[in-house]
């Protein structure tokens, strides 16, 4: 890529079918911060202040909605000339503060701007802390203090590398105390 293509890039606006549905969502204060375009006329991935947005070709959502940016788990990039394609897994909160990791959500480029980019700055940007931990008998948790907008103290959770452990008393006791142990050296 060219200097002089590296700053068209920079200064393009984005489509107007990704304009027009991140206007429609409602939120005043969300704006557009990168976008890449799918292969197959499928439309745009969408970085926004808020999080990511498929958005169809014509404009129209693909039925996922916006992904906060918190709620991204993990997001890997590979690339392929000027496209490449974009792993997500997005994280869901399946009773207070626990978190379990959803199906990936594959999306492919054919032109990723500077999308991969500014998810990776946006996605470290809300982890304040990450600490993985042992259980006692096998596998382990994630504890994870993340940046939530709008609220003012972190919010803390735990991920367990096995969904299986979740309903393992022993397991769940142990990730509570753990989570307990870093929640209070945190606010020490």
């Amino acid at each position: 890529m060219t200097v002089l293509d590296s700053l068209k890039r920079r200064f393009a606006r984005p489509p107007e079918p990704v304009r027009a549905a991140v206007a429609a969502a409602g939120d005043r204060d969300e704006r557009v911060l990168a976008w890449g375009t799918l292969t197959r006329d499928e439309g745009w991935l969408v970085a926004t202040s808020r999080g990511l947005r498929a958005i169809g070709s014509h404009g129209q959502g693909s039925g996922v909605g916006l992904l906060p940016w918190h709620e991204v788990g993990h997001a890997a990039w590979s690339s392929a000339g000027g496209g490449g394609s974009l792993a997500v897994t997005p994280l869901a909160e399946v009773e207070p503060g626990v978190q379990a990791r959803q199906a990936v959500r594959h999306y492919r480029f054919s032109d990723a701007g500077d999308l991969p980019a500014v998810v990776r700055r946006r996605v470290d940007e809300t982890v304040v802390v990450s600490r993985r931990s042992p259980l006692p008998e096998s596998g382990g948790v994630l504890l994870v203090a993340r940046r939530v907008p709008g609220q003012a103290a972190r919010e803390w959770t735990v991920v367990f590398d096995d969904d299986a452990q979740r309903s393992d008393p022993v397991a769940r006791e142990a990730a509570r105390q753990k989570l307990a142990e870093v929640v209070a050296l945190d606010q020490a």
